[in-house]
């Protein structure tokens, strides 16, 4: 007799729930009833944070609170609990409702992370924090020591302006140069300019924030292969 989706998830997640309703309820998404997986989420949410935080504090022990924290959030962020859950194929397990059927809710990145989270409330109270630990470590011990370095983990306009700083030169300067199209669809073009090395360059994105990014990402490749040169 084949599995039924939600026997098929528990051997893939490599744990025996002793009861196997808290599962259910883990991947019960609240259009689908009332006993849903929100109050499992906010505990599964807290315990995650705080064995992630326990498993960095002690593989990085030289590390800054400032980048411990930029190390979590890369960690716990939506789209790398999403990742998890397509790769445990959690979308196979979800009891949606009809209208989140339709419009492919099983796929949506917010509903897979908030089903993880909801699958690790629901191992904390099926076999107790011991439990819950030992099986979040397994999952997420392989992703921590897959992190890029330290430094790439901040944003590229926090990058570019700490590299400018350590030289004691002026912070850049960002300017929106274009808006196009309308609402949800707008494009922006930003620039940024340096002042030594004297440079300007372009960044586009849907948002000013996006395209701010971009340009400070385009500057900070230009001044590197600009150091790069320098050595040769």
């Amino acid at each position: 007799m084949p599995l039924q989706p939600l026997e098929r998830l528990e051997k893939r997640l490599q744990y025996r729930f002793q009861q196997p309703n808290l599962l259910r309820q883990a991947m019960t998404h609240r259009s689908s009833g009332h006993l849903n997986n929100e109050r499992l989420e906010f505990l599964g949410d807290s315990i995650l944070g705080f064995v992630v935080s326990d498993l960095l504090y002690h593989h990085y022990p030289e590390v800054t609170e400032g980048d411990l924290s930029r190390l979590r959030a890369r960690l716990v962020r939506g789209e790398s609990l999403a990742e998890i859950a397509r790769e445990l194929d959690f979308g196979d397990a979800l009891l949606l409702g009809q209208g989140e059927m339709k419009s492919g809710g099983h796929r949506r990145d917010s509903i897979l992370a908030d089903s993880v989270e909801a699958v690790i409330g629901a191992i904390y109270l099926d076999g107790g924090f011991k439990s819950c630990e030992q099986w979040l470590q397994q999952l997420m011990k392989p992703r921590m020591e897959a992190l890029p370095p330290v430094a790439q983990l901040k944003d590229p306009k926090t990058r570019l302006q700490e590299w400018l700083q350590a030289r004691k030169q002026p912070v850049p300067h960002y300017e929106v140069e274009r808006i196009e199209g309308e609402g949800h669809l707008q494009s922006f073009t930003v620039s940024c300019s340096i002042n030594e090395p004297k440079m300007v360059v372009q960044g586009q994105g849907r948002s000013r924030r996006k395209a701010e990014q971009e340009a400070a990402m385009r500057a900070i490749e230009k001044l590197e292969s600009a150091k790069l040169e320098s050595k040769k």
